[in-house]
């Protein structure tokens, strides 16, 4: 008896102790993180009559429009409502996009929220990412194919994804920076040195012979800015992801800075923005940032916490029960929902319902079940 007792302690030691405190820690930082990229857009009214949406989340239907069809991009309620059941591709965000869904580029299906629509939405953009494929590799996320660990980031610009080890050098481990601007934005959009020489992660300096210096970068490096304002490619594999990191962002607020005052007035770059198509440059509301905050206020306003309301209430035998019970219904829930991602497809307000039903059910026969004795 004392041997299985003394295996016992030795194995509670060996196991790793979770409090609760954690486990609502990391719950938290899980709804943050959805909160950030579903929390400014509308569960539950298509988008489509707000226009064309300065940002939202968005959805393409690989059931609907696979590869070889129009790209098509749909709202958050749309995914919900009308591709509940079908293979979705998550979009993160996008800029002054258009819900699509219901419109000509879906061959059998009539959107259920709101079905009188145009046949197109002329305003849209559309990338490799509406077919799942992104990055300058043309592939999925995430990659069966692929072993390597690697982040996936966004260009604040043309909003595809990059592979971490695809921008031409590596982001810092800090991940200290709000906005990325990739390698042929950088060249599209020349005009971002300029403030990159100034504001970026990676300081450099321009001099008026053509040469920019990486004073605080990889090294003593020395690069060659041609006339034409285009740096090298093998520049842009060195540089873009330094520089890039907090260019755009500085740019919307600072559009007027001492890099192009001198040579430029006000209309001027207005009209190399638009020019450029990239007039959302001058809007410090268009960030993923700005977006991601707006999500996070609005649930702020009407969420409370009721699990630390009711624990404060208990005593010591009372949470340890809510903690078992908790952790039971994570491990449940953990597993219904694994099928969902595995199968592609979108859980619904129905399935959510069905397994707390389920639950309960189990929960009740576990009661009903057990044995009390008195001495």
């Amino acid at each position: 008896m004392a041997g299985a007792e003394g295996a016992a302690g030795r194995q509670s030691e060996l196991e790793p102790v979770v409090s609760l405190v954690d486990v609502l820690e990391e719950d938290e930082e899980l709804e943050n993180e959805a909160c950030a990229v579903l929390g400014g857009s509308d569960s539950e009214k298509c988008s489509y009559s707000q226009g064309s949406v300065k940002r939202q989340a968005l959805y393409a239907c690989s059931t609907c429009t696979p590869e070889g069809e129009e790209p098509a991009g749909i709202c958050l309620a749309c995914s919900y409502e009308c591709h509940g059941s079908h293979k979705l591709f998550e979009l993160y965000t996008k800029r002054n996009f258009r819900c699509d869904c219901g419109n000509s580029k879906f061959k059998n299906l009539e959107c259920k929220l709101l079905p009188d629509k145009a046949k197109v939405n002329s305003g849209n953009k559309y990338n490799d990412n509406f077919f799942g494929l992104y990055c300058i590799c043309k592939r999925p996320y995430p990659d069966p194919e692929d072993e390597i660990p690697d982040e996936m980031i966004q260009c604040v610009v043309c909003e595809d994804w990059f592979h971490g080890r695809h921008l031409g050098a590596i982001p810092p481990e800090s991940g200290d920076f709000q906005e990325m601007v990739c390698q042929a934005c950088m060249k599209r959009c020349s005009f971002l040195w300029a403030y990159a020489a100034q504001l970026a992660v990676t300081k450099i300096s321009t001099e008026d012979d053509g040469l920019v210096r990486n004073i605080d970068g990889i090294g003593d490096q020395e690069v060659i800015k041609p006339e034409n304002g285009e740096h090298q490619d093998s520049t842009l594999k060195e540089d873009v992801p330094e520089q890039g990191k907090d260019d755009v962002r500085e740019v919307k607020v600072e559009q007027n800075s001492e890099p192009c005052a001198g040579s430029s007035s006000e209309s001027d770059l207005q009209k190399m923005y638009g020019d450029l198509d990239v007039l959302f440059l001058t809007d410090e509301y268009d960030t993923v940032l700005a977006y991601e905050n707006k999500g996070k206020i609005a649930q702020a306003t009407d969420r409370s916490d009721p699990l630390m309301d009711t624990l404060s209430s208990m005593n010591r035998v009372q949470q340890v029960e809510l903690i078992c019970e908790y952790n039971d219904l994570k491990t449940e829930l953990k597993d219904y929902l694994k099928r969902f991602a595995d199968e592609g497809t979108v859980v619904k307000r129905e399935d959510i319902q069905q397994f707390f039903e389920e639950f309960q059910s189990k929960k009740r026969r576990r009661v009903d079940g057990m044995q009390y004795y008195c001495s």
